[in-house]
């Protein structure tokens, strides 16, 4: 089973370069929902406030990331999203357990580092 987890890397990877963007869906709520989409991005919002922006791993090891958008929150990320509906996170995501995926997302594309 070992030999077929490089091509599905290389796979995942050519998907995220060459494949359709990343969406954005909001949720009302100060936390994310239990199941996740499996490549779009879910951001919690309450009364209008962004919490956090959640998202499984783009690797496909199948972890949750979530990530605080709310201004107290240390470390904490920033979400844009432009004309297209596109998102774009700042700065990068770096997972240092587990997997340790390091990625950019940018305009609903994963760039990895």
């Amino acid at each position: 089973m070992h030999l077929f987890r490089p091509i599905a890397q290389w796979f995942r990877k050519w998907i995220d370069r060459f494949g359709p963007a990343r969406r954005l869906t909001i949720v009302e709520g100060d936390s994310l929902p239990a199941k996740m989409p499996f490549r779009d991005l879910v951001l919690a919002q309450d009364d209008g406030e962004d919490w956090s922006v959640g998202m499984k791993c783009p690797c496909g090891c199948g972890r949750t990331i979530e990530l605080l958008v709310i201004q107290e929150a240390k470390p904490r990320w920033d979400i844009t999203v432009d004309a297209d509906g596109l998102p774009s996170l700042n700065p990068s995501v770096w997972l240092t357990s587990g997997c340790k995926s390091h990625f950019w997302l940018r305009r609903g594309k994963v760039v990895w580092v």
